[in-house]
């Protein structure tokens, strides 16, 4: 039976009200993996005031066949908020939503800690409303309302 490995990285707690995001990848700084195919996942707590590395989960799917592998890293990623990966068929993205993990693809291999930068960025700006509602962010004032009445 394959078996997944978290690997956890003692933090200094600083980030209040995180959430947690994983990044499918071969080499620990890249988002360069599929999500079927990766055999890493690098998790960051990321929060208004910043990011720091929570764990690493390796999974070893290479025994298992069909949706065994699927239904394996969805259960492995149980409490992350985000997964950022290079791919990811349809099928696999309904469970990973169903388990209410939001995925998300880029287009390219890109740099994990240029995407936390982003993300970090978004978060102390306008965040779209499913962010606020994985972290309980209430808005005093929604931006689109100064929109509306201009009109």
């Amino acid at each position: 039976m394959s078996e997944s490995t978290k690997i956890t990285v003692e933090s200094n707690g600083k980030l209040d009200n995180a959430i947690k995001v994983a990044f499918a990848t071969k080499d620990m700084q890249t988002i360069n993996a599929h999500f079927g195919g990766a055999k890493e996942f690098v998790v960051y707590n990321v929060s208004k005031d910043g990011f720091e590395l929570s764990e690493v989960i390796k999974t070893d799917t290479e025994a298992m066949e069909g949706d065994d592998k699927t239904d394996f890293k969805v259960k492995s990623l149980q409490g992350i908020n985000i997964m950022y990966c290079e791919s990811i068929g349809g099928t696999a993205a309904a469970k990973v939503i169903r388990a209410g993990i939001n995925p998300m693809k880029v287009q390219e291999p890109r740099a994990i800690e240029d995407v936390l930068k982003e993300l970090v960025g978004m978060i102390n700006g306008n965040p779209p409303p499913w962010v606020k509602k994985i972290m309980n962010i209430t808005s005093e004032v929604d931006p689109r309302l100064e929109r509306w009445t201009a009109e």
